[in-house]
């Protein structure tokens, strides 16, 4: 909504436009008129909408048609003063006026205007009748209002309807020419339908039209004046009322109504309650609330934005088989001009059997968007339209900044619930196999996969009987890091392939370089232990070189043994990153794992050490 409002009165010589500011103004008509009253300023606190008004007089006499030009240009609303008892300022009005403010305007971009008969003391009846032909003639005019200078009669309205004109316009939203809504209006008005439509039925019924209406106007409508709404909505539409609740058409309906009735106040609180700009597009102070994230911290969603997700997922999951198919995500996300969600999703999160987001799934999504891209994360829920359905101030509501990691260090603990882990190797190691494992996917049985390649996959661990969301982001690298961020992360997981006899000299590389003198606690992961292991091209083998740089020993793993490792290896990731400050001392101990993994590394390598056996036998 506009922050000012600029009022310019035009109209031939002696309509009496210097009367009526002045008669405004001093509430009084004034006993001598100068020749054009100097630009006077109403203040915010006693006009109706509460925004300050300059009101700005024109004097044919005075004033060139240049400085006339910059006044249009200014003014964001034009009174067309003329006098009801002089046909000739009547017709001045279609011939001189309206063409001078709009003649060279495009349609939708044209100053509104509002008609001024002054004078109504000195005529019996209405000027009306003549005015009609006008007005329909244009559609830039908003209204017409007869008054009177000398006994003050419809002057504050006036003013009010002029200062209407411009906080809440009629076109952005209606064309009084095809006298439907523009396209933009409907779009912003069914995106607030299907968010107030909180069962996804399609239609409001009593209970939400009420909260729609609390949201919007602050207390709900009688049952009453409910039923009058229905009824008028029935009355006009064939499709406006099911099932006694108020569908899309009917929605539309009756805004177009409001507006036609003149009240489109009405519409614009609503919209505006929605986020809307004078543009019909949601504001970035909407969208974009400010979030202030210092470094080393980083956003997690809280109970709030939990609950407002899962809310929306009960909402749109329709057959209620805990899991979103395309359709119903494609649905979830209708009120957003875009899909957030590429087809990328579905090889990041958990997925049913059918290759559905599953419930767990699509709150691990969420999380990770929250991580990785806390302004977009926002930028989703509020199209979503957290901050209605939940009454809060903004979205940020729903999030949480953890504090610095230092602290974190300081005080050998951490309150997050979220661990970004950098998976680093040479091409060619199994870390997409590795990431896959991690959401319940064997690369191997996922054939020609028609899901966007996803660097990211993230799932949930058990930590110390604490559920913990942990982030595994692939780096793909054909040469070494080029800067220390790329290394930036809460726990380093170095794969190296034990089949390929250059691949650990490649991790041993990089930790060299970016890890053995930071806090970030490393992990080596040796794969492909189903194929014959050769001995590395390094000065000393991995396990000699774990023991001198007091790492953990490398962790076996194989794309054909995911029941046996995978969740030993995930947990083993999620601790090291809950517990930075033992890099480098207890988690080189073999008792630590131990309590760790509750004796299932143990397990592991003896499969393996099994499996060995018996491949070397046949």
């Amino acid at each position: 909504m506009k922050q000012d409002v600029r009022i310019l009165l035009l109209g031939e010589p002696k309509v009496g436009k210097t009367s009526l500011i002045m008669s405004l103004v001093g509430e009084e008509f004034p006993e001598e008129v100068p020749s054009r009253a100097e630009e006077i300023t109403i203040p915010a606190d006693v006009t109706p909408e509460k925004v300050p008004t300059h009101i700005v007089d024109y004097s044919e006499k005075e004033q060139s048609d240049e400085v006339l030009r910059d006044e249009i240009i200014k003014a964001n609303v034009v009174c067309v003063v003329y006098d009801v008892t002089n046909e000739d300022t009547i017709d001045k009005i279609r011939t001189k006026w309206i063409p001078l403010v709009n003649g060279d305007a495009e349609k939708g971009n044209k100053v509104p205007i509002i008609l001024v008969g002054n004078k109504s003391d000195l005529r019996c009846g209405s000027s009306m009748e003549t005015i009609l032909p006008i007005m329909n003639q244009f559609s830039e005019i908003e209204t017409c209002v007869e008054c009177s200078a000398k006994n003050l009669k419809n002057i504050s309205e006036l003013f009010y309807y002029a200062q209407k004109a411009v906080l809440h316009p009629t076109a952005p939203l209606y064309d009084p020419e095809d006298k439907q809504l523009k396209p933009l209006c409907v779009r912003a008005l069914s995106r607030i339908f299907y968010i107030s439509d909180q069962d996804n039925d399609r239609i409001l019924s009593d209970a939400e039209l009420n909260c729609f209406q609390k949201s919007c106007f602050g207390n709900p409508l009688a049952p009453q004046a409910l039923e009058d709404v229905k009824t008028v909505v029935w009355k006009n539409t064939s499709d406006g009322v099911q099932d006694n609740g108020l569908t899309l058409n009917g929605f539309l309906f009756l805004n177009t109504l409001f507006i036609q009735r003149g009240r489109h106040e009405t519409t614009w609180t609503i919209l505006r309650k929605f986020g809307y700009d004078d543009n019909l597009e949601l504001t970035d102070d909407y969208l974009y609330p400010e979030l202030r994230v210092p470094v080393g911290c980083t956003t997690e969603l809280n109970y709030l934005g939990h609950q407002f997700l899962q809310r929306l997922f009960d909402k749109y999951d329709e057959d209620k088989d805990s899991a979103l198919s395309p359709t119903e995500l494609r649905n979830l996300f209708c009120v957003c001009p875009y899909m957030p969600w590429g087809t990328e999703v579905y090889m990041t999160v958990p997925l049913t059997d059918e290759g559905y987001i599953s419930n767990h799934g699509y709150l691990c999504q969420w999380t990770l968007s929250a991580y990785l891209d806390i302004h977009r994360c926002l930028e989703h829920l509020g199209y979503l339209g957290y901050p209605i359905l939940t009454e809060q101030e903004s979205q940020t509501a729903a999030v949480t900044v953890t504090r610095e990691k230092e602290v974190d260090l300081e005080k050998r603990q951490t309150q997050r619930s979220v661990f970004l882990c950098k998976v680093i190797g040479p091409r060619g190691t199994g870390k997409t196999a590795f990431l896959q494992a991690f959401v319940g996917r064997n690369v191997e049985n996922m054939g020609n996969s028609s899901s966007a390649f996803s660097p990211y996959a993230i799932n949930t661990v058990q930590v110390s009987k604490q559920e913990k969301y942990l982030i595994l982001k692939e780096v793909d690298v054909e040469a070494e890091f080029l800067k220390a961020s790329d290394a930036s992360c809460d726990v380093a997981c170095l794969m190296y392939d034990t089949s390929d006899p250059h691949s650990f000299d490649y991790c041993a590389s990089i930790y060299k370089q970016h890890y053995m003198e930071s806090n970030i606690p490393c992990v080596l992961v040796a794969s492909k232990l189903d194929l014959p292991e050769v001995k590395q091209f390094h000065g000393m083998t991995p396990a000699e070189f774990c023991y001198k740089h007091r790492l953990p020993p490398p962790l076996p793993f194989s794309s054909l043994f995911l029941d046996s490792t995978s969740k030993t290896i995930y947990t083993k990731l999620a601790w090291a990153a809950m517990y930075p400050h033992l890099n480098g001392s207890d988690m080189s101990n073999s008792s630590f794992w131990l309590r760790v993994a509750l004796g299932s590394a143990v397990v592991a390598v003896l499969g393996f050490a099994i499996y060995r056996a018996v491949a070397r036998l046949k």
